[in-house]
């Protein structure tokens, strides 16, 4: 198996990243592609665009302050940037509320000035209450470092969540390619206005176009919207280096499933248009846990290749009922997974009917996605958009882009 990175490559300017987003949100320009057409709106008009039975999925995580910067006292400054936690547990809503402690496997800055056994320290206030924060090596080999966290004299008040502990000491991550420092207002810029469930360390860009006023228009057009959690890792800013693009390693991101949500996909097929590629990357993830129950496993982590490794599969009806059936007899009103998956072209997409997305950097697994989404006229998408003078990457313009390759 073999897909050529060449063969999706487009010549990028710098001047066509956008480097701080637009105001109003709904603001940006609005391509829209269906069966080889395209029309050029703007974001505020796409209910127009939306089919009145769509049914929109949105990923409601919110972007951490994941960068933490210690200074040694001879001036060297190490920097911990927080990838997944490890223990006392992997499930990242769980790792957020822990107390006192918990050790995540990270990327480390200047690692090589931070000795085995040196412990990092910082001061913080929560409630007026003085806290030491600690970082220690777990295992310098795999990048796990343990935090603890504890008042500097005796206080009755209860230890702060880790969640609060890093939005007072963290920094927001933004992408590498915007080639800035974060600002104060990157706090609220870079969140979606509905993120909610606190773990990923970049943002599902796609959603920073939707504003209140653009949820209303799509309520007053009856079209109802759900939400998925996937925490989307750093994962998602590594270039492809390698030539087969398929031999790209995938980093595992966690993804959350409510029982409601699948009832609602249920009653939705065929109608089901994700909000980002996070969203789609969690609903194909989904279908391909549904075979594996069929199949009977239950282990829900996605290996990158593995949705290319079966040779008959069941439709996205079946898949979603084994998923509900199993959910229902472990009495689980949640599902958490893990999901590599790594779609190229190729790929017979099993749930999502259209796709809202921002444009994607060359040599990037989410420029694969696409060109598998809509096929060879991914090019011709993005050659309009550089024509039109759209605006790239994170905080950058809109898509809505209706597939043609939905099975049965």
């Amino acid at each position: 198996m073999k897909i050529l990175l060449a063969d999706y490559q487009y010549d990028l300017p710098d001047e066509r990243i956008a480097r701080y987003p637009l105001e109003p949100r709904d603001s940006s320009k609005l391509l829209i592609y269906q069966e080889g057409n395209i029309l050029h709106k703007y974001f505020y008009d796409l209910t127009d665009y939306l089919p009145s039975d769509s049914f929109l999925v949105f990923n409601d995580t919110k972007v951490i302050p994941a960068r933490v910067f210690f200074q040694k006292t001879t001036g060297a400054v190490i920097e911990i940037f927080l990838l997944h936690p490890e223990e006392p547990t992997r499930i990242i809503n769980d790792a957020m509320q822990q107390t006192e402690s918990c050790v995540w496997s990270c990327m480390i800055g200047n690692k090589k000035r931070w000795k085995e056994n040196e412990v990092l320290s910082l001061q913080f206030m929560v409630a007026n209450v003085p806290y030491q924060f600690e970082a220690e090596w777990v295992d310098i080999e795999q990048n796990w470092v343990k935090f603890r966290w504890l008042p500097t004299f005796h206080s009755s008040f209860l230890s702060p969540s880790f969640a609060e502990v890093i939005r007072t000491l963290g920094e927001i991550p933004l992408p590498p390619y915007l080639n800035r420092k974060a600002e104060i207002k990157d706090l609220e810029s870079y969140q979606t206005v509905y993120s909610k469930i606190e773990g990923a360390v970049a943002a599902p860009t796609a959603g920073l176009h939707f504003t209140e006023n653009v949820f209303q228009k799509m309520s007053q057009k009856g079209i109802e919207h759900a939400f998925v959690t996937l925490h989307v890792g750093a994962g998602t800013f590594q270039p492809v280096k390698v030539l087969n693009a398929i031999e790209h390693p995938m980093h595992a991101e966690q993804v959350v499933f409510t029982r409601k949500l699948l009832e609602k996909l249920q009653q939705n097929l065929g109608k089901i248009i994700a909000v980002g590629t996070t969203s789609v990357r969690a609903l194909e993830s989904l279908y391909w846990y549904g075979v594996r129950l069929l199949q009977g496993e239950n282990s829900f982590w996605i290996e990158q290749l593995s949705p290319y490794q079966t040779a008959t599969v069941p439709n996205a009806a079946a898949s979603l009922e084994a998923v509900l059936s199993y959910m229902k007899a472990h009495d689980l009103k949640e599902l958490v997974g893990e999901t590599e998956i790594l779609i190229f072209p190729g790929y017979e997409f099993k749930l999502c009917k259209g796709l809202i997305t921002n444009y994607h950097q060359p040599n990037s697994t989410l420029m694969l996605l696409v060109a598998a989404f809509v096929g060879p006229d991914w090019r011709k998408i993005y050659d309009e958009a550089l024509s039109n003078e759209y605006r790239f990457l994170s905080y950058g313009d809109s898509s809505l882009l209706f597939g043609g390759n939905l099975s049965a």
